[in-house]
């Protein structure tokens, strides 16, 4: 995940609670309410335990008092009863790869309302940590965000120039000051240490020795000069995004490689960068060996290590064309958000595509749905995430088009489903969380239809509960109406222009456009 500076003439967004948004389900309370909320003979479907019919679940705090089939769980003490009747209940959501953005102050609230409990934050953010503090205070109401170190890069870095002030990103020049940086980022209060793409290999290898004697987990991209399955071995516990991921597994690792590592840069070179990286991708896909894939990602599921595919990244990356500029749902979102994605796409995504290359991109994406296919069916755990923060990707709703995107890979509704809550779970070390079971956390999404016909009915969405609070169907309505009027209030004007680090990942920075 890669963020681009841009000057904008706006203000950072103002705090949700000026609009209202912090008012829903009880979210003033400062805990979780204890009264007693039972879902009455609802289908429930989880990763763990499959499909239970007729089943009552019960809700107090923060946990499951107790769930399981409606004869045996009576309901006649709760204060309030839903009735699940042609209802289907699942664990909360998570989205493990997203970027404040700090242009709408609206994350929290559309990613509850999206059924989106957990979140993970890629690198440093105030804006993160501040929501985190409202949410445990109950002055809002969102997800459990785990966030992390600032991006650590080699020197020079893609993000040289590219983030002035050092506020998301930290270049190390060997290994002694890979160390250092990871005892500095512990010390900062990080749940992780991010990798990127430009650490050298021993640089690498110091970080992930320096985060295992600090007991914290290092995830992140593949740097250029590792290879995947040496990351993995090494403890690696997550990787992101599908790029690296080809060339351990194409028939001419060794010759790409050597291209790859050839592939010079200078400070905050990222177009220069991307445009000679993206060839080799393309030869790397176009010379899958899909044996020796199994064999690399057997290797990789026995060591525990993750993968996040971030498949609505790629498609927005590969397939700019495409975009739907008037998608209904951008209405929740501030005419500063859009205007910066509208800018992006024309500036950036668009200029000097031929035909040929949009071909040949339209071709990288539909190879990178076999991949995600590949990984799940050789045993690697595949998590969610949508890379918020890139052109066009929105908080909560991008997580409904990513689980869409695992089905249209290959994968069952209900292996998309765990890699959206059971796989989060088991990252976190979190045995409570991820499935509907007497004291697990009540994060729980109550649906219409049942998501195992459609995947896409994750979107028709009843109820929500977040850490047992309860957002029914009016206040979720309310709560949407509230994000959508705060979105057409003017932002109050910046004394000056502030610098907006959005989300190039790889895709947009290219073609010599500078950033």
């Amino acid at each position: 995940m890669q963020r681009r500076t841009i000057l904008t003439g706006t203000a950072l967004g103002a705090a949700g609670a000026a609009f209202g948004l912090s008012r829903p389900a009880g979210a003033h309370s400062g805990r979780p309410a204890r009264e007693l909320v039972a879902v009455r003979g609802v289908t429930v479907i989880d990763a763990a335990g499959g499909v239970r019919r007729d089943q009552t679940v019960l809700v107090q705090g923060d946990r499951i008092l107790d769930a399981g089939p409606a004869q045996r769980v009576p309901a006649s003490h709760a204060t309030t009863v839903i009735d699940g009747s042609g209802k289907y209940l699942i664990p909360g959501l998570a989205d493990m790869h997203n970027h404040a953005t700090g242009i709408d102050d609206t994350d929290p609230e559309l990613y509850a309302v999206n059924g989106v409990t957990t979140a993970r934050q890629m690198s440093a953010s105030a804006e993160a940590r501040e929501w985190q503090r409202q949410i445990a205070a109950g002055t809002r109401i969102g997800p459990q965000w785990s966030i992390g170190s600032k991006i650590i890069d080699g020197a020079p870095s893609l993000w040289d120039g590219l983030d002035p002030d050092g506020s998301i990103h930290q270049s190390v020049a060997g290994p002694g000051q890979a160390r250092a940086a990871v005892r500095q980022q512990q010390a900062a209060g990080a749940a992780f240490i991010k990798t990127y793409t430009r650490l050298t290999r021993e640089s690498f290898l110091a970080i992930a020795d320096e985060s295992a004697r600090a007991g914290l987990p290092f995830l992140g991209h593949v740097p250029d000069f590792v290879q995947l399955t040496e990351a993995s071995d090494r403890g690696m516990r997550t990787v992101e995004h599908l790029f690296e991921i080809w060339y351990d597994t194409s028939a001419e690792e060794d010759r790409l490689r050597r291209g790859v590592t050839s592939v010079p840069i200078a400070g905050g070179d990222y177009n220069g960068w991307f445009n000679r990286m993206q060839p080799y991708e393309y030869a790397a896909a176009r010379t899958y060996d899909r044996r020796k894939a199994e064999r690399v990602f057997r290797r990789v599921a026995r060591n525990g290590t993750f993968v996040t595919p971030t498949l609505v990244l790629h498609e927005t990356n590969d397939m700019p064309e495409r975009i739907d500029r008037h998608d209904p749902r951008f209405r929740y979102f501030s005419a500063d958000m859009i205007g910066y994605w509208d800018w992006a796409l024309d500036n950036l995504y668009l200029p000097g595509r031929t035909p040929a290359q949009i071909a040949q991109s339209r071709d990288l994406f539909q190879r990178r749905l076999g991949l995600t296919a590949d990984l799940a069916a050789a045993g690697v755990q595949l998590m969610t995430g949508t890379d918020l923060g890139t052109t066009y990707l929105m908080p909560g709703f991008s997580l409904h088009d990513e689980l869409a995107l695992f089905v249209r890979a290959g994968l069952q509704p209900i292996d998309a489903l765990a890699a959206a809550t059971l796989h989060p779970a088991r990252y976190l070390g979190r045995p409570d969380q991820g499935v509907i079971a007497r004291g697990a956390v009540a994060d729980l999404v109550l649906l219409d239809a049942d998501p195992l016909h459609d995947i896409r009915n994750t979107t028709r969405i009843n109820s929500v509960f977040v850490r047992g609070r309860l957002i029914g169907p009016e206040a979720r309505a309310r709560m949407l109406a509230d994000v959508e009027a705060a979105a057409r209030q003017p932002k109050p004007p910046a004394a000056a222009p502030v610098a907006y680090r959005g989300c190039p990942c790889h895709g947009t920075a290219r073609r010599g456009t500078a950033v």
